[in-house]
């Protein structure tokens, strides 16, 4: 039925009849938000995600609800968003929540942690796991609400200026990682220099020397950011980052701001935007690595040592911090119990199918 015709016959009837005349989205006036973000403008699919989010909502109603995306430093620097949203700076922020294990290493379960869960076994455990309502549970401590809205898939490991022949050579080395990657490389056996950087600070680092190698996503970012001009090497997986996720996060103030209608059109358009970043990212990952390869970047596998050591590092991290943290311990062992069967399964049907499909139909990539 038409809205303005409703309303006005409904006018003409008794007081009860006014009450059906409400908006079909109870939200008066027009809502005015600003989203920061922890990505440069450069990067279409990061950023390009935050602008697919505000399109989505202002489509969804009509433009009464409009969200303006800031890049890094418009606002606050890349790192700062969680600090932004929680004092009400702005109403949301896009980041990769593993940016904040420095105020909580509980922060990592909501994007990433080495050794983890894919990207759709991340968004499983999110979805139907408890991890959604484990997260917004210790986010009421930051007053923020957190809603799924990206996905990068399964990352590369990262460039390095020298070439990594065994576990021996990662003592030293200084290299921007995020999140709990760093805790781990910088543990005994292994021995690295983590350093936490933002997109638009990595590539001068690397240039200048004053970091060895540098991880980012994958291969269409990491060639927008130029690492490939002054590192050679680039390793992979990205075994800390099997399906890192990325997060809405709402104001808790503003999120209670919202009616429920648009609370589930903000859920929808962030849902929306995180297979809009996945489906991008695997759509252009293919043809910027071979133009990578092609422009001399060299492909090469972490040694099986260096694997190895980073496993066992990974795994003595959880159970030590598990001991001390027990907002870290609540969510963990909901989580590793949910990867371990979900390995269970991944290895019979989808595992099998990849690694033969991989094995039969594709042509060897040149390494370099």
């Amino acid at each position: 039925m038409n809205r303005r015709k409703f309303i006005k016959t409904a006018g003409l009837g008794v007081a009860a009849s006014a009450t059906l005349a409400a908006p079909a989205i109870a939200q008066s006036g027009e809502i005015r938000w600003r989203m920061t973000a922890s990505w440069p403008k450069s990067l279409d699919t990061l950023f390009g995600g935050c602008e697919h989010l505000a399109k989505r909502v202002s489509d969804m109603t009509g433009g009464k609800f409009q969200i303006r995306p800031f890049a890094a430093g418009e606002i606050v620097p890349a790192l700062q968003v969680l600090d932004a949203v929680a004092a009400g700076t702005v109403e949301c922020g896009h980041t990769a929540p593993y940016y904040y294990i420095g105020k909580d290493p509980t922060f990592a379960f909501a994007t990433a942690i080495p050794f983890g869960l894919n990207q759709r076994q991340q968004i499983a455990w999110m979805e139907f796991g408890d991890g959604r309502t484990l997260m917004n549970e210790f986010y009421k401590d930051y007053n923020i609400v957190g809603l799924t809205a990206g996905n990068t898939g399964a990352q590369m490991g990262g460039w390095f200026r020298k070439e990594l022949k065994s576990v021996a050579d990662m003592k030293g080395l200084k290299m921007r990682i995020g999140g709990f990657a760093g805790q781990v490389l910088s543990r005994p056996g292994l021995e690295l220099v983590p350093q936490q950087l933002g997109a638009p600070d990595i590539y001068p680092a690397l240039e200048k020397g004053t970091i060895d190698a540098a991880e980012w996503v994958g291969p269409y970012d990491d060639e927008k950011l130029g690492f490939n001009k002054v590192a050679e090497y680039y390793y992979y997986p990205g075994w800390w980052e099997g399906g890192p996720q990325l997060d809405l996060m709402v104001g808790m103030r503003a999120w209670e701001s919202l009616s429920a209608e648009y609370k589930a059109i903000l859920s929808a358009a962030s849902f929306e935007t995180y297979l809009w970043t996945t489906a991008k990212y695997d759509a252009q990952n293919p043809a910027a690595l071979r133009r990578l390869i092609a422009g001399g970047a060299k492909l090469r596998p972490f040694p099986r040592d260096i694997m190895a050591a980073a496993w066992k590092a990974s795994n003595d991290l959880y159970e030590e911090t598990s001991a001390k943290n027990a907002k870290f311990k609540k969510v963990y062992d909901n989580w590793s119990k949910f990867r371990d069967e979900e390995n269970r399964w991944f290895r019979f049907a989808e595992g099998s199918f990849d690694n033969f499909m991989q094995s039969v139909s594709l042509q060897p990539i040149k390494r370099g």
